[in-house]
């Protein structure tokens, strides 16, 4: 049936929303695919939802065809098994938590390895039954911080989840593989480009992780890559030890450097008050930077409640620490700042002068001290010198000072060299589109997910985990896909495969208009008509049919008096009259074609 769009549930705006950022993000909402309903929370209206059907269909053929068997399981769920695995309280602030009538302790499900897990275990107990590949496509629930970019990070989101249930490695590491190349199919007929990167399994746990990102400067995730085609989230990227290095500095001595709690004002008093003797400059690269940060941990076995520790950590002051890698060193830990009551907790620490001198578990302040790998033993810094005023010059790393062990928290940035020895590191901007991981027997270890193998000896099932943003593909492809008038859809995801415009008043056009967009639909074309009559001009309709963004825009009007109508191409912007009476040949052909 031809849709029009004078009944069809829409309505389009002229002006930005006030809380969109991104382009993509305000033309969905303009073009009236989308609408907020809360912060990070959507409602789909039909223009959208066909979008999003066509990504699931993708999606879901492609998942079949690798033999994965499609569920649904619910999206409010029982706490038990979330405690069984610690994520309870390992999700922390993330969780949507709930308790029903009964004060039973319940959660809109963030993701489903539990869930996935136990039907396993009820239903499945020889090696007989595996291998096994179980998908949904299903809405989650997390209480994102900072929802932001419209549908890109929400609170609410559908996500395509698969998991793989094998009797061993060798039969994960082939459900692996499988996964990886449907991914590549997905997003190669999604049409967006991306990039695999290595990636950090962070609280989900596991061995082997690879990312999916679509590339975009508007990505809130940063990867690198090199010549050799090595590429990985910068959480991921492992700056490799420094060797040791030859001392060459003389003993350390603490210096008066009043009023430089920065590096910047430190590197200023340097030059101008303690010149280096080889005549070079000072530069920031020569300092040792101590950062204080509090980690808040989940009750654990030790702890009833969540518990908080400061970390010390020492870094270039070149360098900032990265939060992103910092977090996923730390996770299941969040991240907090160090502030003034915890200074004044702990009276050996000199803000803006902190030093090693106090650092490390077995040193005064008792806090745990790490140090960036690039820190090589045997070089020397300029530091704090746990004294308020006063810095250290020439302590030397192994000699002086020691640490607690290493952590890869520094920032990375473009030129570094790469982990591969395969020249230096380029930066990019992308969005996780897709993240697969090896889990291993976590999940099944928590839950008893066992089966009697070939010998009748009960072996723990190893499982794999894949998941795939469906609702933020729409969002990455809108991002992709647009100009200053509006949206422009690739063929696979466009609502419609036509935008039929009756751009006149007389009655011929509309008849004509509604004739062909009829024979269209009978050809198997979908079609939209814009059929509105009265006080909506052709401007307005030129214009929504812009904003929308059908590939193909099929113009009913002062040509007809002539015989022709026109065709535009919306990617291109190329048009084209042809006869009437070859107008839905032309249309189909062009609908046809890639």
């Amino acid at each position: 049936m031809v849709t029009r769009m004078s009944s069809l549930f829409l309505r389009t705006l002229r002006e930005d929303p006030s809380d969109a950022e991104l382009p993509g993000h305000k033309l969905l909402v303009r073009a009236g695919y989308v609408r907020r309903a809360a912060p990070g929370v959507y409602t789909w209206l039909p223009l959208g939802l066909r979008v999003l059907r066509k990504v699931e269909t993708i999606v879901r053929e492609e998942m079949e065809a690798i033999g994965g068997q499609e569920l649904s399981f619910p999206a409010l769920l029982p706490k038990e098994p979330y405690e069984a695995t610690n994520r309870w309280t390992e999700y922390g602030d993330n969780l949507f938590r709930l308790v029903d009538r009964k004060d039973a302790d319940m959660l809109l499900g963030p993701t489903h390895e539990e869930m996935f897990c136990l039907a396993v275990k009820d239903m499945y107990t020889s090696y007989k039954d595996l291998p096994l590949t179980l998908f949904q496509i299903q809405t989650k629930y997390r209480d994102e911080a900072r929802p932001r970019a419209g549908v890109l990070r929400g609170r609410e989101f559908i996500m395509k989840d698969s998991y793989s249930f094998d009797i061993d490695d060798t039969g994960l590491q082939k459900a692996y593989d499988a996964h990886r190349d449907a991914y590549i199919k997905i997003f190669d007929r999604l049409g967006f480009e991306y990039v695999i990167v290595h990636a950090d399994s962070g609280a989900m746990g596991g061995s082997a992780s690879e990312e999916f990102l679509a590339v975009s400067p508007n990505g809130e995730d940063t990867f690198v890559r090199d010549a050799s085609g090595y590429a990985a989230n910068v959480e991921a990227v492992e700056v490799p030890q420094a060797a040791p290095v030859e001392v060459t500095a003389g003993p350390a001595h603490v210096e008066d450097t009043p009023d430089t709690p920065t590096i910047e004002t430190l590197v200023a008093a340097l030059n101008a008050d303690h010149p280096r003797t080889d005549g070079r400059e000072w530069s920031a690269s020569d300092t040792l930077k101590n950062v204080i940060v509090t980690l808040v941990h989940p009750a654990d076995e030790e702890h009833d409640e969540p518990w908080r520790e400061p970390l010390a950590i020492g870094v270039p002051g070149d360098r900032e620490v990265d939060a992103k890698r910092l977090e996923a060193q730390v996770a299941p830990a969040e991240v907090e700042a160090f502030e003034e009551k915890d200074f004044a907790s702990h009276p050996s620490l000199a803000k803006g002068y902190i030093g090693p001198g106090v650092l490390g578990s077995e040193n005064t302040s008792g806090i745990r001290y790490l140090l960036d790998p690039s820190i090589a033993e045997g070089s020397a810094w300029v530091t704090g010198a746990d004294e308020h005023g006063k810095h250290v010059i020439d302590l030397v790393h192994g000699r002086d000072f020691t640490a607690d062990g290493t952590i890869q928290a520094a920032e990375i940035r473009e030129g570094d060299p790469s982990p591969t020895g395969d020249g230096t590191l380029t930066l990019a901007r992308g969005v996780e589109m897709g993240h697969i991981f090896q889990l291993g027997t976590k999940y099944a270890e928590a839950l008893g997910l066992k089966v009697l193998d070939e010998n009748g000896k009960l072996v723990t099932v190893t499982m794999g985990s894949y998941g795939i943003g469906v609702t933020r593909a729409v969002g990455v492809v809108a991002e992709d896909n647009h100009d200053e008038a509006g949206l422009v859809w690739p063929r696979t995801l466009a609502p419609f495969d036509v935008h039929v415009v009756a751009a006149g008043k007389s009655d011929e056009i509309f008849t004509t208009a509604a004739d062909l967009s009829a024979r269209l639909e009978a050809k198997g074309v979908s079609v939209l008509y814009d059929d509105r009559a009265g006080k909506v001009s052709p401007g307005v309709k030129f214009k929504d049919a812009e904003l929308i963004g059908v590939p193909t825009i099929l113009v009913v009007g002062k040509g007809l008096a002539e015989g022709v109508v026109e065709i535009k191409d919306r990617r291109s912007g190329d048009r084209r009259e042809v006869p009437v009476a070859e107008a839905v040949d032309a249309v189909t052909a062009e609908v046809a074609s890639p």
